[in-house]
């Protein structure tokens, strides 16, 4: 089973300066498809006592675990980065495959996957590898969009979060200074005037508490009472879609949607809050936070808890957890609930659901921040975030909307009753306030001395209407319903092979962790030669061809996957390209730990670069000796001309060697570790000066 290994910081430096140099893109998303803000409209939004550029952002999970995850959403025009969730168990052994998409999205992964250590540092990372970003000028970013909150996430007990560990980790995020210090000083020399740059040090005031399910109301509020009297954090609540009552979450489940495949266990409702308990703590949290100066709110939703009966994951698995367009319902009526009995008293984040369809519409509702999952895992991947903004902002200028308020307040046509609901106004101000709605002018300018904050009131009391006219909406639309979200992503029937396959590219925007990536061999067709000794002679036979057909190969950089199994759901071909596709470990010793994976790595010896390749679990290993090469394998260490193997070959043999495995570590050494471009592999391997590939 892999395990993922963080960059070091010196090689996310390099990697994406210089693929940004090279190939204007970054982690193999183009720039072109990225969303770098606009100058006509003001995206920004509040999200406690904070302004980022946005109110998109990755939800915690898979998309904000690893520092290159960061960067992804980033380019993507994320803003607001729900960091995965950590918690004082980081040793735990996840499922594999883990994560489902084949229709509406289930997982069994739901915790980080890293150390605590190493998730701090890669929050730092990616934190540190966005401000050279912006400060490299290789971004189009419009005026004002580069503002991004960090938004810790811990779970899921007191004990853990008041551990030694888990505070530590809270208090690295608080104050970052050490490890800043200690990662600037491996930025790489030909970088080095980025050591300079004034990198943020506090990274997060800020915390959403995801309650696992079966976590104990009273321990919801213990936990939360804790963080903000003695973490003196500004705090959101997870909150789990079984608040709706087994009665109402099934009638829209199966009655309204018809997912009538998809059963959730009477146990989930008997070990979660209940609706009554949730407003109890939810009420004297927040009377806790203003009295402490720090603000509260709540998440909807986390995922649905159902039975694994399908056959996707381990039978092990008895439970899994549901995401994607059903959820999206469920989690609606819930924001249309709570805000039935509190209004606008508590700030409400989002994430269920959102896709490039609805991402305007919550938005519209006030939501902040409006956080991402399932979507980002189908194909396009992180690019397919940068595209929610094009419905925003061509309804923002129909509405000639300049700011989200605005756009709020105008979204549902329910702007003027609210601004007739709004106690606290004198006449002369409402009717300057009408008058700039129906024309089409600047609120804040229209509302006078404190416009900015009356604009906000104003749009959060609109956004009650919006939520009230949105829901039932919502609720009945045929997209989220299970006949439109059945059908399973295609197959050939067909099987992968190492080399060559149908080329949709589809593998390499799905992996979250960007642990797919391509390379380039020439065409060609090579007979395969096997080799042995008879009598002290090397004598040859062929046994048929080694051939490359196409010119773009796909290959998996073992680092970064977790097997999560999400490249394998959407390619075409069968056998998963994490698995089949070559594949490359960042360091020798990795490539001896994991000795049931194939796989390739580059290790230093005294004598120069040796290459280690495992295909078909057997293993070699080829290094250059002067114009020859040295080529060892199981039973064998031979020396010879690749370009004239059998008049050349000396050493030893127990029996015939197959040279066409030669042939596949020379194809891969020259194509990926020798490349002149920057790939995942070759950017943990420094360049002398001259040497292909130098920077």
């Amino acid at each position: 089973m892999a395990e993922l290994r963080p960059y070091p910081f010196s090689a996310l430096v390099r990697r994406v300066l210089r693929e940004a140099d090279e190939r204007s893109s970054i982690f193999d998303l183009p720039l072109d498809k990225g969303f770098f803000g606009s100058a006509e409209r003001d995206l920004s939004v509040r999200f406690h006592g904070h302004l980022p550029s946005a109110p998109l952002g990755p939800a915690a999970g898979p998309q904000t675990q690893m520092a290159q995850n960061l960067v992804l959403s980033y380019l993507a025009g994320c803003r607001v980065m729900e960091l995965k969730t950590v918690q004082i168990r980081d040793d735990l052994q996840i499922p594999r495959p883990c994560i489902d998409m084949q229709t509406v999205g289930y997982n069994v992964e739901w915790s980080q996957e890293l150390r605590l250590e190493e998730s701090l540092e890669e929050y730092v990372k990616g934190s540190m590898m966005i401000e050279i970003l912006r400060a490299s000028g290789k971004l189009p970013m419009a005026a004002g969009f580069d503002r991004v909150i960090y938004d810790m996430s811990v779970g899921y007990d007191l004990a853990g979060i008041q551990s030694e560990k888990i505070q530590r980790f809270i208090a690295g995020l608080q104050d970052a200074t050490a490890m800043v210090d200690r990662l600037r000083a491996e930025i790489p020399a030909e970088y080095a005037a980025y050591r300079d740059l004034d990198f943020a040090t506090k990274l997060s005031d800020t915390l959403t508490l995801s309650t696992f399910h079966g976590c104990p109301p009273d321990e919801i509020e213990k936990i939360l009472a804790f963080l903000l009297e003695h973490n003196h954090l500004h705090c959101n609540v997870k909150l789990n879609p079984m608040l709706l009552g087994p009665t109402r979450l099934r009638e829209l489940l199966h009655g309204q949607l018809g997912y009538g495949d998809i059963h959730v266990p009477d146990s989930a409702f008997e070990r979660d809050a209940s609706w009554s308990q949730m407003e109890g703590f939810v009420t004297r949290l927040g009377d806790q936070a203003r009295s402490l100066g720090l603000s509260f709110g709540v998440k909807f939703t986390n995922t649905l808890i159902v039975e694994n009966r399908r056959s996707f994951f381990p039978a092990s698995e008895k439970e899994m957890y549901l995401s994607g367009p059903p959820l999206h319902v469920l989690a609606m009526n819930l924001v249309q609930a709570f805000r039935a009995v509190f209004g606008a008293r508590f700030p409400i984040s989002f994430s269920a659901g959102i896709d490039r369809g609805n991402f305007a519409d919550a938005v519209a509702l006030g939501l902040v921040p409006v956080t991402v999952c399932s979507d980002l895992l189908q194909p396009g991947g992180y690019a397919r975030a940068s595209k929610y903004f094009e419905p925003l902002l061509a309804r923002m200028a129909k509405l000639r909307a300049r700011t989200i308020a605005e756009y709020v307040i105008s979204a549902f046509g329910q702007g003027a009753q609210a601004l007739a609901q709004l106690a606290g106004l004198d006449e002369p101000t409402r009717a300057s306030l009408a008058a700039a709605l129906t024309a089409g002018d600047d609120l804040v300018a229209a509302a006078g001395a404190g416009g900015a904050e009356l604009v906000q009131r104003w749009a959060d009391a609109t956004a009650l209407l919006n939520t009230e006219q949105h829901v039932p909406k919502v609720t009945t639309d045929a997209r989220y319903a299970s006949k439109s979200n059945s059908k399973a992503p295609r197959k050939l029937g067909s099987h992968l092979a190492l080399f060559d396959c149908v080329t949709c590219s589809k593998c390499v925007p799905v992996c979250p962790n960007a642990a797919n990536f391509t390379f380039v061999l020439p065409a060609t067709e090579q007979p395969v030669l096997k080799v042995s000794q008879v009598g002290g002679a090397w004598t040859a036979r062929q046994d048929g061809t080694l051939a490359i057909a196409q010119k773009l190969q796909f290959a998996n950089f073992a680092d970064f996957c977790n097997e999560c199994g999400n490249c394998d759901v959407f390619c075409p071909e069968d056998g998963g390209p994490y698995a089949i596709k070559p594949r490359f470990f960042g360091t020798a010793a990795d490539w001896r730990h994991f000795a049931s994976h194939d796989g390739y790595a580059m290790e230093l010896t005294e004598s120069g670069r040796r290459l280690l390749g495992r295909i078909d679990g057997k293993e070699y290993a080829v290094s250059q000796v002067g114009a020859q090469v040295r080529f060892c394998g199981p039973g064998f260490d031979v020396t010879l001309a690749p370009d004239d193997p059998v008049a050349t070959l000396t050493g030893h043999a127990d029996g015939e060697i197959d040279l066409s495995r030669l042939q596949i570590l020379r194809w891969v050494q020259a194509a990926v570790y020798d490349s002149a471009e920057i790939n995942p592999v070759n950017a943990l391997l420094p360049r002398a000066p001259g040497e292909a590939g130098a920077s």
